[in-house]
Formats: C-alpha cells, sequence, structure tokens
C-alpha cells in the first residue's frame, strides 16, 4: 500500500475505513483533561461502552433473583458461558463444543498440562520457544519438577540465530524434528509477547504432531488480534487471556480450547471439578467423576458470572466488526503505516534511533511493533507519556506500539509518529 506522511491522508483512510465507527463502541483515556492517543491494546485492551450495561444485568439479576439467577432470568448463570462460546470459538476458529471461558490464563495453562503432559521415561521433553513470557516458563518449570525432571535436560529452549532478534521457522521445525522420540510437548506462545513475532502455528504443529509431541499454544497475544484456525490446524489445546485484545478489564476471564479429537479419550487425566461435572447430573452430587462432554469438562469451579459478563460485551462487539478477517485486514494497514512513519523518522536524523525488531512480513506479526530505541530509550518513551501517547516499556530499551483495529485510527497512527519525531528532534539533535 501506498502512504503519505501528512494529516490530510491519514484521516482520509479513516473515511474510507469501515469499521473506524466501532471506536465510539469503546471508552478513550484522557490525561491533563486532553485525550489520550492509547497504543497499549497488547497490554491491556480499552473498556467497551456496553460493559458497565452487560455486568449491570447481571448485578440486577444477583439485586432482583439472589440465589435463583442460577436458573433464573434472561441468562441464568448455570449456563451463562454458552453465552460466550460461539462467539470465541469464532474467533479462534473452533466449534463451540472446543472452547470454554474459565479462569485465568496461567490456571489453565496448569489445568490443561495435567491432561496433555504426560512424560514417560523416554519421552519427557518439552520444547518452548527462548524469552516466552514468564509466567509460562514458570508454569512449565513448575510442572517438569512435577513429574521429577530437571528443567535444565527436560525443557528445550529455541532461540534466534547470533544477531537476530526473531526466531526462524525453520529452526523451530529442525529442533522438534531432532528431538523425535523424547518430545512430549511442544509449547509455544502464538505471539511473542516481547517482539511481536506471529509464529507459524499450522507449521510447529505438523512438525510436532509427526514427532510425536502433543501441540499446545499460549494465545495471550493471538487470541483477537490475528485469525487463527485451532480446530483445523489440528492443535491440541491451547488457553489465552481476555483483556489485551479482547477488551474483557483487568484480569479477564480465560479461554481454553481442546481439540474434539481429544474428547472421547478416557485416559487422559485432569484436575477435575464440580462444574466439569456431567450437567445433567451435577445436582445430584454424587461422587465418582464424570466430565461433562467437551471443553466444558475441563471447568474446575463454578462459572465467573461478572468477569464473563464483561467479555461478554466485548464479543458483542466482535461479532459486529465481522470478527478477525475485516479487523486483520485494518490491522495490517494501520501496523505497516506506524512502521513507515517511524522509518521516516530514522531518514530524517539520518541513522537508525529506531530499530523495529517485529517482523518486517505483515504475515508474521499482529497488531504491535516492538522498537528499540538506541539512544534516551527511557527519555523518550516518558516523553511520549507526557506528550499523551500511551505505549508499552520493556527494558532495556524497547517501546512497543500496538495499534488496535477495534479501537485505534490512522489518524492516532500519524499523530503517535508525529510525536516521536518531534521528541527526538528535540531530545537527540545535537545542541549548537
Amino acid at each position: 500500500m501506498f502512504f503519505e506522511n501528512n494529516l490530510a491522508f491519514a484521516q482520509s483512510l479513516d473515511q474510507q475505513d469501515p469499521l473506524h465507527p466501532l471506536r465510539d463502541e469503546f471508552l478513550l483515556p484522557s490525561q491533563h483533561g486532553a485525550p489520550v492517543i492509547y497504543m497499549c491494546g497488547n497490554s491491556l485492551g480499552l473498556q467497551p461502552k456496553s460493559a458497565r450495561q452487560y455486568m449491570d444485568e447481571q448485578l440486577n439479576n444477583w439485586a432482583h433473583l439472589a440465589v435463583e439467577g442460577w436458573f433464573e432470568g434472561k441468562t441464568p448463570w448455570m449456563f451463562y458461558h454458552k453465552e460466550l462460546k460461539g462467539l470465541m470459538a469464532a474467533i479462534v476458529g473452533a466449534s463451540a463444543a472446543e472452547v470454554c471461558p474459565m479462569n485465568t490464563l496461567t490456571v489453565n495453562l496448569h489445568l490443561l498440562m495435567v491432561s496433555f503432559y504426560r512424560p514417560t521415561a523416554t519421552r519427557f521433553k518439552i520444547i518452548m520457544e527462548a524469552g516466552a513470557f514468564p509466567s509460562d516458563q514458570y508454569a512449565v518449570e513448575s510442572q517438569v519438577r512435577f513429574h521429577g525432571y530437571d528443567p535444565k535436560t527436560a525443557i528445550i529452549e529455541v532461540a534466534p540465530r547470533s544477531g537476530e532478534d526473531t526466531l526462524r521457522t525453520e529452526d523451530i521445525l529442525a529442533t522438534i524434528t531432532r528431538h523425535d522420540g523424547e518430545v512430549a510437548l511442544v509449547l509455544f506462545g502464538g505471539i511473542n509477547y516481547f517482539t511481536g513475532q506471529f509464529f507459524d502455528m499450522p507449521a510447529i504443529t505438523k512438525a510436532g504432531h509427526a514427532a510425536g509431541a502433543i501441540v499446545g499454544f499460549d494465545l495471550a497475544h493471538a487470541a483477537g488480534n490475528v485469525p487463527l484456525e485451532l480446530h483445523n490446524w489440528g492443535v491440541d489445546f491451547a488457553c489465552w487471556c481476555s483483556y489485551k485484545y479482547q477488551n474483557a478489564g483487568p484480569g479477564g476471564i480465560s479461554g481454553i480450547f481442546v481439540h474434539e479429537k481429544h474428547f472421547p479419550d478416557t485416559s487422559l487425566d485432569r484436575f477435575a471439578g464440580w462444574w466439569g461435572y456431567q450437567e445433567q447430573t451435577r445436582f445430584r452430587m454424587q461422587k465418582g467423576f464424570i466430565p461433562e462432554a467437551g471443553a466444558d469438562g475441563w471447568q474446575v469451579s463454578c462459572t465467573q458470572v461478572i468477569p464473563m459478563s464483561l467479555y461478554h460485551a466485548s464479543l458483542k462487539i466482535f461479532e459486529k466488526a465481522g470478527f478477525m478477517a475485516p479487523l486483520r485486514q485494518k490491522s495490517q494497514a494501520l501496523t505497516a503505516y506506524l512502521q513507515f512513519l517511524i522509518e521516516a523518522i530514522n531518514k530524517d536524523l539520518g541513522f537508525e534511533q529506531y530499530k523495529i525488531i517485529t517482523p518486517v512480513s505483515e504475515s508474521a506479526r499482529g497488531a504491535q511493533l516492538s522498537i528499540i530505541a538506541q539512544h534516551k530509550a527511557k527519555e523518550i518513551f516518558q516523553a511520549l507519556v507526557a506528550h499523551n501517547v500511551l505505549g508499552d516499556w520493556r527494558e532495556p530499551n524497547v517501546i512497543r506500539l500496538s495499534p488496535v483495529p477495534l479501537y485505534n485510527s490512522f489518524e492516532d497512527v500519524f499523530h503517535t509518529a508525529a510525536r516521536l519525531r518531534e521528541i527526538s528532534t528535540t531530545l537527540l539533535t545535537p545542541k549548537q
């Protein structure tokens, strides 16, 4: 796409954007009496205006129905998760039976690893990306130790080549193939939180299965960001949070995916709880766990109604947008425009002050650019915040900017770059 570095051009793109009206579905933050340009959806999505309505409906049910709310009212709590399942499935490329909203992300990762990390004396290793989000690292380390193995020998991390910032798909696949016969689980992030690299999930899944391993993904930075086809790709399991690109509020409820091919497998271990018990006979209170069919059988505690109501509000906006295909098209254009403008800043400065470590290929990234600021990185980030541009800081010198297609505009992107240009000129131009 041809871009121009001027406000009129950015505004013309917004006028042509069929998704632009969705911006009005969200509450935009302000600072010092002025609106903030929000570029931090990769960390916490904005609040839908409808969130309060959806939450109030459940608070009113609680107020007027009390305990009867479990079975009475417009959305009885006993079955409320079913209101979300079809919407969730459309975002991750699954059937409604294969997904379920429950718990929080790392809790779900542990619960799924109970079922799908089944090490033996010869096949016990886990392959994951180096630099995965720390919570994933801690979960994997503790699971390995729980089974009596040493993380130093049981966990294989695939790292970028020397001098490179992101992983090559061929290196990931080669590592999986090299450990054929000894790898029990391949567990990757769908998108790496630090670099913004979107991994080739179909290729990783295929290679993992060819090596005899189970394949799972943490989709914290991928669900609601990029198109996913978990069922068609044959992914065994996945989990994600809902508070980043899916705008379900801080600490929002998580979601899980379990491929339907595993539903008949009665040998799978799981940490069972009452809410995962067979729905029709759950209230008989009988001993002997019988799981509910599908992903719902991995539930443990009773449904979290208030967090689900916030997630429900956002999912309905995704439905209004047409789910992921139109959002992806806009997302790629927003991120490409941001890249174009940052490269123009470097050109004007006469050196590469801003090194983008997120892949250049649009198919290998989502709605995020991770940018190394070579000089005065923290000062520049703080100046951006002071100038009402809210991105995300990662030590030692990385600024993450995330234009989200549901609520960010091309004008947002233009003004972000314009303020970055002004700050750079002020802080980096030698004083005469």
